[in-house]
């Protein structure tokens, strides 16, 4: 009997794993058959590389097969290059554990499992393996809670690992936002939507791809909980879901998307299918909305199908694509927006039409594809965005107090691992023990503000520095290298990169008699590791070898160093497939040389690697303004590289010259502020990328240091958008059409546009500038201080008449400042400048004032210099916002400073 009854258990046990086995990850037989048949599609797209041999494991369960292949079919082509299948295997074993342990692993449908929890991309970020690592950090603190508190929880776990701070485009893969232990919008998003999906949660990230109602764009969270979809700030923890500090600017969006991985059929307005994601509309759940009717017709009035229409929000002074729809049979397309003005562009075959639409008032528009390149006229528009009407969530005081303590507990957590990063001293000692008395104090210097600016990577530094250093009275020429390599990294790069990056870029050889440290010289012979915003990977020595053996094997050596060898090697071994890669992201230089199928983006990025791996006396790079792939001849002069014909030839140019007449509130308008240029190809106009930091003629580009003396650009079709932004949002607009001619000078006129009655947006300054309160050690930003919205900032001359005068204005409209009830922050020069400052000389100053000190005259300067005031003269005051906006500026001695102070905060 206890045979027959183990014979019995051992075959349930067989059958019950024989069923798990064998259950599917793709319930739905429709939806199966339709992935096995993209994937199929995709194996044939990518024939080279031996890239799917992770499915001819003989132990993948039908689950996990079928769960590789629904990451497979809709992976972008560098997910399936540059990262190993074991690792993609990994995540699908993880994703199923968490399904299986938590207790809301059975609620989550399995579509809405699919396309918000397995997936790992959520962005354009590196990946990582931050689902092993999230899920054993979190796993029993959010184990016990329900679904909705644990979306809180887990937030709040982020708030304990990352805190806002601006960076550039390039998005930190999770794990290095940790390290970092900060991180701008977009990658607080995607660090916390990893978090979410690390432990069950389906998350997806949101982004308005502008505002409409001023210049900036922002990302947040969307979790699923309970059937329904939530939304918070990432990294910054509410009492309640569905609140923000951005619910009211939410309330005036115009277009919220989320790309949703793969094929997707779910309740929300499809705006756009490709072949690695689904991009949906989301806008209703944070704005009244409208739809809108587009039909394309030609010139002749008859419907055109296909044509590309893009709706276009203005933003950073350029009309910027937020949707793009393609029109049906008839020649529709439709969208739904929130209630305002967008520009819609329609284009087919090099042709294209545009009009304004009023969203709520306009439900249908119908275009004419009636332009063509080479018209030169000037447009003006008025454009106007949607009026404010947020749905706030109840809080109450013991929620708010509570989210309040647990915030300040994150923080200290948070402080105390960036404790152990390097301070400037450490930094300091650590470099002079190494390096002693053999460096330049400038170098030392350097090296110094790279370690601190590693923060948690500054061990990947220290290892490379210290593995170079093998003489102790000398610094070799091997250590110069490496310094120009880290020279050449970005902030960013430096936070994240890697020790074995770094070692392969400092192989590159260099004689003797060519170490002459100069800009050209490190272009030409370092060749960096940054050319776009790849993922920076090891690939020099290896591709070096690798292209010698194949492409250069029957060159004569006369011929190696010729451009055009390389060039006609990637024209026609590179195929180029722009769809499967839609989102952009780049791949490798070794991911396109093992699947020689890349988009035009990544060809352009390979192609400069393998020309700075090669190691000849030449330069390639990317142009930051145009995009093109550009290279230095014999002469050191610049060719642009032309896959098409496979020739490197210098561009036809002629000369753009603008004339300005100043309106009072901009005297020298700026790229992105005030104006933009754009060059036309294939229908549509395509950004001019100008600096807006640091440039050889100044701090950011402008019309006086672009424009004002002339330009060289290629010769074509360009438009010019300027505009200036009101304090109601509202933008006053004006695009120019012309046409840059070889050899000869094109003279436009530069049109900022005015209003006499409302208020103007007239300058920027960064709310997150910190300065130090009277009463505190420690420093605090602007926006910690004022919150979202409007405030005042003052730096006083404590004693001085114009300070006297304004203060006294002030005061004796204390009542109405108090009303308004907005922060006021006044700062002093200095703490002794500030001991002098009797408050009771000024009574009835409002209670919104907060008083501190201008600490190394920061905000001052930041103050100064954006609004081209005198550098010498106070009392400075600003009206701003904390989306940057100035719209109100007063320096020196000004009667009435309260009474204009309050019309402007009148007129808001």
């Amino acid at each position: 009997m206890k045979t027959f009854t183990h014979l019995l258990c051992v075959l349930i046990l067989s059958i019950v794993l024989f069923a798990c086995n064998n259950a599917h990850f793709l319930k739905e037989e429709s939806y199966r058959n339709q992935v096995a048949q993209d994937f199929e599609q995709k194996k044939q797209a990518l024939p080279h590389g031996d890239l799917f041999a992770i499915f001819a494991d003989s132990i993948l369960s039908v689950y996990e097969r079928e769960a590789l292949m629904f990451l497979y079919a809709y992976m972008p082509i560098g997910d399936v290059t540059d990262y190993p299948g074991d690792y993609y295997l990994e995540n699908v074993r993880l994703s199923k554990q968490t399904r299986d342990e938590m207790p809301w692993g059975t609620e989550i449908p399995d579509e809405v499992f699919r396309h918000f929890v397995l997936p790992i991309r959520v962005n354009n970020e590196n990946l990582d393996d931050s689902r092993r690592v999230f899920y054993d950090e979190l796993k029993d603190r959010v184990k016990g809670l329900p679904m909705k508190d644990a979306i809180l929880e887990v937030n709040h776990w982020c708030h304990e690992k990352v805190v806002y701070r601006p960076s550039d485009a390039r998005t930190s893969s999770p794990l290095a936002s940790v390290k970092t232990a900060y991180g701008r919008c977009g990658e607080e998003s995607t660090f916390t939507v990893a978090a979410l999906r690390a432990v069950g949660i389906p998350a997806r990230q949101v982004y308005t791809p502008r505002w409409a109602h001023t210049d900036d764009n922002h990302a947040w969270v969307e979790a699923w909980a309970d059937g329904h979809w939530y939304f918070f700030g990432a990294c910054e923890p509410e009492p309640v879901l569905n609140l923000g500090w951005f619910n009211s600017p939410a309330s005036r969006g115009m277009l919220m998307h989320t790309k949703v991985f793969g094929r997707y059929n779910g309740p929300e307005e499809i705006m756009l299918e490709t072949p690695n994601y689904t991009e949906i509309n989301v806008i209703d759940n944070y704005a009244l909305t409208a739809k809108a009717i587009v039909t394309v017709t030609d010139a002749d009035g008859q419907p055109v199908a296909d044509a590309k229409v893009e709706f276009k929000i203005y933003n950073y002074a350029e009309f910027y694509t937020v949707a793009t729809k393609y029109t049906d049979a008839e020649g529709k397309a439709s969208l739904t927006a929130g209630k305002g003005d967008m520009l819609v562009w329609a284009s087919r075959d090099g042709q294209f039409g545009y009009a304004k639409i009023s969203f709520g008032k306009d439900d249908v528009l119908q275009l004419s594809l009636n332009r063509k390149e080479g018209e030169a006229y000037s447009l003006p528009m008025d454009l106007v965005p949607p009026v404010e009407g947020a749905n706030i969530p109840e809080v109450t005081p013991e929620q708010r107090a509570e989210n309040d303590r647990r915030m300040a507990q994150e923080d200290s957590i948070r402080n105390a691992y960036v404790a152990t990063m390097m301070t400037e001293k450490q930094a300091k000692e650590w470099i002079d023990k190494l390096y002693g008395n053999t460096l330049q104090p400038e170098k030392k210097e350097k090296l110094v503000n790279f370690l601190v600016a590693s923060r948690g990577n500054h061990q990947t530094l220290k290892d490379f520095l210290s593995a170079i250093r093998k003489e102790k009275d000398a610094v070799s020429w091997e250590e110069i290298r490496a310094i120009w390599i880290l020279e050449s990294l970005s902030a960013k790069d430096l936070r994240d990169v890697t020790l074995d990056v770094l070692n392969d870029h400092l192989l590159t050889n260099i004689s003797d008699w060519e170490k002459i440290e100069t800009d050209l010289f490190k272009r030409m012979y370092l060749n960096p590791p940054r050319i776009a915003n790849e993922m920076l990977t090891p690939y020099k020595k290896v591709l070096r070898e690798a292209i010698e053996k194949t492409v250069y094997q029957s060159v004569p050596d006369s011929m190696k160093r010729d451009p055009r060898v390389l060039i006609e090697w990637c024209r026609k071994e590179i195929k180029i497939n722009n769809e499967l890669n839609s989102q952009q992201i780049p791949i490798s230089p070794m991911g396109v040389w093992k699947a020689r199928v890349a988009d035009e983006k990544s060809r352009d990025i390979f192609f400069v690697a393998a020309y700075r791996s090669m190691g000849w006396a030449s330069a390639a790079w990317i142009d930051e303004v145009t995009g093109k792939v550009q290279i230095l001849n014999e002469e050191l002069a610049k060719e642009d590289v032309n896959f098409d014909t496979a020739e490197a030839a210098q561009s036809r140019k002629g000369m753009l010259q603008a004339t300005y007449t100043p309106i009072r509130s901009v005297e020298d308008p700026k790229y992105y502020s005030h104006f933009t240029l754009s060059k036309f190809k294939n229908g549509t106009f395509q950004l001019l990328n100008y600096d807006e930091g640091e440039t050889d003629m100044g701090d950011g580009t402008t019309w006086r240091n672009l424009l004002k003396y002339g330009r060289e650009l290629d010769e074509g079709y360009y438009m010019m958008v300027t505009g200036t932004r009101l304090a109601s949002g509202a933008v006053l607009s004006n695009s120019t059409f012309f046409t840059i001619e070889s050899g000869k000078i094109t003279t436009v006129d530069l049109v900022m546009r005015e209003s006499k009655d409302q208020v103007q947006v007239i300058g920027n300054f960064n709310s997150e500038a910190t300065y130090r309160p009277v009463d505190s050690t420690e420093q605090r930003s602007i926006l910690q201080t004022c919150g979202r919205g409007y405030f005042v900032v003052a730096v006083l001359g404590v004693g001085q008449e114009p300070t006297n005068h304004a203060l006294r204005d002030i005061a004796a409209l204390g009542n109405d400042f108090e009303q308004w009830g907005r922060k006021m922050v006044f700062l002093f020069p200095s703490e002794e400048q500030y001991k002098k400052f009797n408050a009771d000389e000024f009574r009835g100053l409002p209670s919104t004032i907060t008083y501190g000190i201008d600490v190394d005259d920061s905000i001052r300067k930041e103050i100064v210099q954006a609004m081209n005031l005198n550098n010498s003269i106070l009392p400075v005051f600003i009206i701003a916002d904390t989306f940057n906006r100035v719209v109100f500026v007063s320096q020196g001695y000004t009667i009435g400073l309260g009474e204009q102070l309050m019309k402007v905060v009148h007129g808001l």
